[in-house]
């Protein structure tokens, strides 16, 4: 099963990535992630990768498609994958379908998570983070067991700098602007299906497993 999953920030493709990561036992390939794990390989394409990131400046989409093609060439990938966070333009998308083509497979579903402004902003501004251990909670969703502190670690929980309200609401125009044409460019293409992303993480689950199973993937 080879998924990509589109969304605004807050529509919870990160989370239910994960979720269908461990059900279907395939990779679930965040963009920011392999960036970084690319760059600690130290690997050709991982120090082209770095070069741009040590100057503040955007890893250009070969860069990108490169270590993306090379991610899934390893062995977990073989009988699937989840791509999450790539592509985010029409010309990634093209690039990723030639080199699809050229490994010989190709996309079996795109998943658009269809998500509403206030749901998306709630979602993001109420997350904390802590600077000490990492661990991440959410004032409503996922709240520590003592308001602001970590459960873990005792350290005050904080807001990350574009949780705020008026970055997020920066963030969700410039996703809307980037991929409108993505999402039509799937669309003419076939094998996208729209999702709400408002609903929680069991209810997006059990719609998915149902789309799988009559699409004939599971």
């Amino acid at each position: 099963m080879r998924l990509v999953l589109l969304g605004p920030p807050g529509a919870g493709k990160g989370t239910q990535g994960v979720v269908l990561s461990k059900k279907y036992s395939i990779p679930h390939i965040s963009t920011g992630d392999m960036l970084r794990e690319a760059v600690k390989s130290g690997n050709t394409t991982g120090k082209k990768a770095k070069e741009y990131m040590d100057k503040g400046e955007l890893v250009p989409d070969k860069v990108v498609n490169a270590i993306i093609v090379e991610r899934l060439g390893q062995g977990d990938a073989k009988d699937g994958f989840i791509l999450d966070g790539f592509p985010r333009t029409v010309p990634q998308a093209e690039m990723l379908d030639e080199s699809l083509v050229a490994l010989g497979i190709g996309l079996d579903l795109v998943l658009y998570f269809e998500t509403s402004k206030n749901v998306a902003i709630m979602r993001l501004t109420g997350r904390r983070i802590c600077p000490r251990c990492g661990a991440n909670y959410h004032v409503k969703n996922i709240p520590p067991k003592k308001d602001g502190i970590c459960d873990h670690c005792g350290e005050g929980l904080v807001q990350r700098k574009d949780d705020t309200e008026e970055t997020v609401r920066r963030r969700l125009v410039v996703y809307e602007e980037q991929t409108k044409s993505l999402v039509d460019y799937y669309t003419r293409r076939g094998g996208l299906r729209r999702i709400s992303g408002d609903m929680d993480v069991d209810e997006v689950f059990r719609i998915l497993s149902g789309m799988f199973r009559d699409e004939k993937l599971v």
